[in-house]
């Protein structure tokens, strides 16, 4: 069910990581370090991924090679949106990847989030998915296009960033190839046609009612691998393993890259879901956990070991 995990997202991006906790990472890196070891002792077969940073920066992947946290994970992710939040073009794409691998020669580079907002108009994110497809699915091993659906109105996007910084979050409510009403915008059919090959990034949110229909629209597409979320706050939420183990049931047909994140306030440094957890062993805890249930070592996997 799960065919690799992913240590936290965007931990580079101040939205998602506390930077005012941590300053040098160096909480982070331990977390890394603790999770990837956590997770290889259930199951040596799953793929450890450090997460996606946004912006790509080749000097945290120094900083965090420098603290001996790529050594516990498998594959090094990158997340880009260069026609919303980005400061380089969508060509650069290809140059992108290079600046990671050079870093990082002895580890797979994947993309698992890239995405092309409509808010300006749907036929930008049509140009969108065709120029990424052509650039980045001969470029990595595995391309997550953000998202099926867009976010519903209702629901808000938090960020720390100014205006300035990147923080054009009304661009967030419009980067799914479907709509908030269900129907499909014209990218939707650019996307099928490579949906064998590029994967799906779509977090799912506590008891989302979107699941099922997510679900029957990845098998009409042809959608193999799909990144999703399983988040450690909720953990702590009523009926939490009721949500998760419906969640990974209904995506038991697809490849699932699961990303382990979001720090329950109770645990954090800082009572925030982007808080350094006091005690970064708890998160490895959850993440051995998680694996434990949706993705247990076969015996001949532990024997191989």
């Amino acid at each position: 069910m799960i065919e690799a995990a992913m240590i936290w997202n965007e931990p580079n991006n101040k939205s998602h990581w506390d930077v005012e906790v941590d300053p040098d990472w160096s909480i982070f890196a331990d977390t890394v370090i603790r999770a990837g070891q956590a997770i290889h002792a259930v199951n040596p077969a799953v793929t450890r991924v450090l997460g996606g940073m946004s912006p790509i920066d080749p000097d945290w992947v120094r900083r965090m090679r420098g603290y001996g946290a790529l050594d516990a994970v498998d594959v090094v992710a990158v997340h880009g949106f260069p026609l919303d939040w980005n400061l380089w073009p969508i060509h650069a794409w290809p140059d992108k990847i290079a600046e990671i691998e050079a870093v990082v020669p002895d580890r797979p580079i994947w993309a698992t989030e890239v995405g092309v907002g409509s808010f300006g108009a749907e036929e930008v994110q049509q140009f969108g998915v065709r120029r990424t497809a052509e650039l980045l699915l001969d470029r990595v091993p595995r391309v997550f296009w953000y998202s099926l659906f867009d976010l519903p109105q209702s629901w808000g996007a938090t960020t720390r960033h100014r205006e300035a910084e990147g923080s054009s979050y009304y661009r967030h409510f419009y980067m799914g190839l479907i709509r908030e009403d269900g129907t499909a915008k014209p990218g939707l059919d650019d996307y099928a046609a490579v949906a064998d090959r590029m994967g799906l990034m779509q977090w799912f949110h506590y008891q989302d009612p979107r699941l099922d229909e997510a679900v029957a629209w990845m098998k009409r597409l042809g959608t193999k691998r799909l990144r999703t979320g399983l988040s450690w706050a909720d953990s702590f939420r009523p009926d939490a393993i009721d949500w998760f183990d419906r969640q990974m049931e209904a995506l038991a047909d697809f490849d699932v890259t699961v990303t382990f994140c979001f720090t329950p306030e109770h645990l954090g440094v800082q009572p925030h879901h982007s808080s350094a957890a006091r005690d970064p062993q708890q998160f490895a805890d959850f993440c051995a956990w998680m694996i434990d249930r949706y993705a247990p070592a076969r015996p001949s996997a532990v024997a191989a070991e």
